[in-house]
């Protein structure tokens, strides 16, 4: 079977009709226990040590993981995908560029996911056959978020995994239904655990994966992953098609579109916090500025770099914002 790298979610029910396996760079990347190496090899190739760490590690991951196709997000994710893609293709890198439309449009989402189909030969027939099978796997993945902020009985960090997960379903659908399960069968029969702070993280999944244990010292939760959910696609079943699906998907679009959907999870999951992650060099940090405006609850901004944990700064900062929580509902 093919293999082909994704910069980002994309209509992977495109590529699996296609009859290729799907790999997240992204993941590939952070999961590496020598995830700084393939930062290294992207700086070594003259990366600028400014620019962003995940863009350096998919570029360090699709060489060193001999990759030979990629599918790269032009719009609607990182600005410097462009930039990126055209160095993969220097490299011998076949690349196949992908737009979420500006317009965000049910007809222009419906163009672009239709000349996407024409450019790897499948027909829609068996895109919306994928999709309904990979829509009952996303169901296990949205029990367990309900598990997390109805029940207490899933952390944050499995909140975040599970769910980022969908993104390419690790490379292979069944054993993933398969692993998920059983994960799912052993959450559902652990007990409750109650935490006084309920948070809420916005915003790229982080480099820093400790964030969720290291909020848990002080008695508070992550009950809501924003983008992670948002890979987990936890209104698929309400859509008629693949064009309304990735419609219906906040992340590629603008701030308010994904703001709209934001407010609806804190008032449901009654959030009192927000932690708002960025990544160093991006120019989604900018968006930090209307969501402070917007969010009624208090926001806490921190921003990733190169470092796979948090720094004694940044755990700092999260403590004084849990403090401050904790005052402001007299717990």
């Amino acid at each position: 079977m093919k293999t082909i790298g994704i910069t980002t979610t994309v209509p992977i029910e495109v590529l699996l009709a296609a009859g290729y396996r799907v790999i997240d760079l992204n993941n590939l990347f952070i999961t590496s226990e020598e995830y700084w190496k393939y930062i290294e090899i992207a700086e070594r190739d003259g990366f600028p040590k400014s620019s962003c760490a995940w863009i350096k590690g998919i570029y360090g991951a699709v060489l060193e993981n001999k990759i030979t196709e990629v599918i790269g997000v032009i719009e609607g994710d990182c600005s410097n995908t462009k930039a990126l893609i055209e160095v993969l293709k220097q490299n011998g890198i076949k690349v196949y560029p992908f737009a979420y439309p500006h317009s965000h449009s049910l007809i222009d989402v419906k163009k672009t996911i239709k000349d996407f189909m024409d450019l790897f030969g499948v027909s829609e027939t068996k895109v919306e056959s994928i999709r309904k099978r990979l829509n009952d796997i996303r169901k296990i993945a949205k029990r367990i978020d309900e598990l997390t902020y109805i029940e207490g009985k899933v952390n944050g960090f499995e909140n975040h995994l599970y769910q980022v997960s969908l993104s390419d379903f690790n490379g292979d659908i069944d054993e993933f239904e398969e692993m998920l399960l059983k994960k799912l069968h052993e959450m559902e029969k652990r007990s409750p655990v109650k935490r006084k702070v309920r948070l809420g993280y916005i915003g790229v999944p982080p480099m820093t994966g400790d964030l969720y244990k290291f909020v848990e010292k002080f008695d508070s939760h992550i009950i809501y992953n924003e983008v992670q959910r948002e890979f987990a696609f936890p209104r698929a079943e309400k859509a008629k098609d693949i064009y309304e699906q990735y419609y219906d998907y906040t992340y590629p679009y603008d701030i308010n579109f994904r703001l709209e959907k934001i407010k609806e999870e804190i008032k449901k999951r009654k959030i009192d916090g927000i932690i708002h992650y960025t990544q160093a060099f991006c120019y989604r940090a900018i968006e930090d500025i209307i969501i402070k405006k917007e969010l009624d609850i208090p926001v806490l901004n921190i921003e990733g770099d190169k470092l796979n944990h948090l720094d004694a700064r940044t755990k700092f900062r999260i403590e004084a914002f849990l403090d401050m929580i904790s005052d402001l509902k007299g717990c």
